[in-house]
């Protein structure tokens, strides 16, 4: 297995378990890795970036729902319960 299909696996790995820390901590372990190439470390970390971009975008999504639920609630036949 080379280099760089270790790296993509460890890619998929962290977008797949969805964990922000663990794809934070992998962007700057690529940025320090002189074994890839910059083209195939660019590609790496922009996919990395856009899950976690993904991943943001659906919690404020999920947050929205969440708040709206809760104010639907509140807010039945007009009065506050």
């Amino acid at each position: 297995m080379s280099h760089l299909d270790e790296i993509k696996g460890r890619v998929d790995a962290a977008i797949h378990a969805g964990v922000i820390a663990s794809m934070n901590e992998l962007l700057i372990a690529l940025s320090n890795d002189d074994a890839l190439g910059r083209e195939e470390r660019y590609v790496e970390q922009q996919r990395l970036r856009a899950a976690i971009a993904h991943h943001g975008r659906q919690h404020k999504e999920d947050l929205m729902r969440q708040s709206e639920a809760r104010r639907e609630k509140l807010n039945r036949g007009g009065t506050i319960l």
